[in-house]
């Protein structure tokens, strides 16, 4: 194996991993880390990568975004509302330090725009370039 192809792997588990604590703490983006876990994985290992895109839970977003060349708007806002209200409620209920709170939304906007502007949008899949008769 070589070096590139084992630092491939490294950052790409570490991707994986602050993906997964995006679940869990609001205001962490979660899916462009699983895409760049991918596109690690793709480069260095196809076993890791197989068992990234094959995840039941994981694994349809990530094919779905190299299908379609992007997220669809549906898969985006249902992404960015889940943030927000992950967001909310924690801020509501269980943050009481302004500074965590004032973080926790400075990551959500950053998570917005990343996921709202940055990451491309998906062509839907109802469209076509023909029109039929």
């Amino acid at each position: 194996m070589s070096l590139i192809k084992l630092i491939f792997i490294i950052l790409g588990s570490l991707s994986l991993i602050i993906g997964i604590i995006g679940i869990i703490v609001p205001g962490l983006p979660t899916t462009p880390f699983l895409l760049i876990t991918a596109g690690l994985y793709v480069r260095s290992s196809d076993r890791l990568y197989s068992k990234i895109t094959s995840n039941k839970y994981i694994g349809r977003y990530i094919s779905d975004y190299r299908n379609n060349g992007g997220l669809t708007h549906k898969s985006k806002f249902i992404s960015i509302s889940i943030m927000w209200v992950m967001i909310i409620l924690s801020c509501t209920f269980f943050i009481q330090d302004l500074a965590t709170q004032v973080i926790i939304i400075s990551l959500g906007i950053t998570g917005t725009i990343v996921m709202g502007i940055i990451l491309p949008t998906a062509k839907d899949s109802g469209s076509t370039d023909n029109e039929e008769n």
